[in-house]
């Protein structure tokens, strides 16, 4: 492993003034995208779909740090024969690959899930290397409610994310640690920070039995944020300034950033919060993004499966990139959302 190498890249991931497309939707989820916009998910349509993002040129070369990718993408060519790998290359950002194979049903955990894939990582890895990928990426899923999480899904989940961060390290990619607490449920917020703080400082410290260099990792959390279905809502201000004390309390200086996730958030949700972390200041860490469908929602719609509308879909990717790409610099506002409506 070359720590200065990893490290390098990891940096490069949390750029301030970028961060990373989280394109790596599972065929299922992309269905269920497709379905909603009335677009038949065919290889060529998530290719094509896809595409149109990589070629964005002013959202990829001025606010996309890195590309997460599915399986079947990394591998894919472009309409005019171009590697889609070497597309992202081109404008900056660096080539990123979703390594974990789902989730499975935790034995004697009902209801709980634990992610699966690290039975042949080890093969995988260097051939996703030699395709261009310099980091991955693992979901780890934890609920609350009904008494969840479990002592036990905690563990395996915080166990297996460390186990994959080692051989990506060993395999000299840079692996994105993604514990994700589900905010599916009615919790408040002050639930949310509990949880979350007790599976981030369970995944530290999972990381460290497994002596992975904190140096080369990308953290994507969630925010502390109330559930969907909960009736007390918490304002910017709050979910910014408990996200951020939970992250003071768990994620160790040597980390070289954060990227969040938007968890089901809007996407002016999810920018209003990353620009009010960010306007704290005085972290140990980059604040960023790793959004998926916070910054796709958009360009999806406005694409529609219609050649004809792609510079509309590039258009409404570029505008959100730029939203979250000043909020990653705390420098975002509301009426630049209104200006550009």
């Amino acid at each position: 492993m070359n720590l200065a190498d990893l490290n390098k890249i990891a940096e490069a991931m949390v750029m301030p003034g970028k961060g990373i497309l989280a394109a790596d939707e599972s065929s299922g989820t992309i269905k269920k995208r497709f379905d909603a916009i009335g677009v038949e998910s065919t290889e060529d349509n998530r290719r094509d779909y896809r595409e149109l993002m990589f070629r964005s040129t002013e959202a990829m070369s001025n606010y996309i740090s890195g590309v997460i990718l599915y399986d079947e993408t990394i591998w894919q060519k472009a309409k005019d024969g171009t590697p889609l790998v070497e597309v992202i290359a081109k404008t900056g950002a660096i080539p990123g690959i979703k390594v974990d194979e789902g989730t499975k049903p935790l034995h004697n955990c009902p209801g709980e899930l634990v992610t699966i894939g690290l039975d042949k990582l080890a093969d995988r890895l260097p051939k996703y290397y030699a395709q261009g990928a310099r980091f991955a990426k693992w979901r780890a899923v934890i609920d609350i409610g009904g008494g969840k999480p479990s002592h036990t899904c905690v563990m395996a989940n915080a166990h297996a994310l460390a186990r994959y961060a080692a051989l990506c390290q060993e395999a000299q990619i840079v692996p994105i640690v993604e514990p994700e607490v589900l905010m599916d449920g009615d919790h408040d917020i002050d639930t949310c920070h509990r949880v979350t703080e007790w599976v981030l400082k369970e995944t530290f410290q999972q990381l460290y039995y497994q002596k992975v260099a904190l140096e080369g990792i990308v953290l994507k959390p969630n925010m502390a944020i109330a559930g969907k279905k909960s009736a007390k809502r918490a304002s910017v201000q709050d979910v910014a300034e408990k996200t951020v004390r939970l992250l003071k309390n768990c994620v160790p200086a040597a980390v070289p950033g954060i990227a969040f996730l938007s968890g089901g958030q809007s996407d002016e949700e999810a920018t209003a919060h990353l620009d009010a972390m960010n306007k704290i200041g005085g972290l140990p860490w980059k604040l960023t993004f790793s959004y998926g469908r916070a910054l796709q929602a958009a360009p999806q719609k406005a694409w529609s499966g219609k050649a004809e509308n792609v510079a509309a879909a590039q258009r409404a990717f570029a505008h959100r990139a730029m939203m979250n790409g000043l909020a990653s610099l705390g420098q975002w506002k509301q009426d630049l959302e209104k200006k550009a409506a």
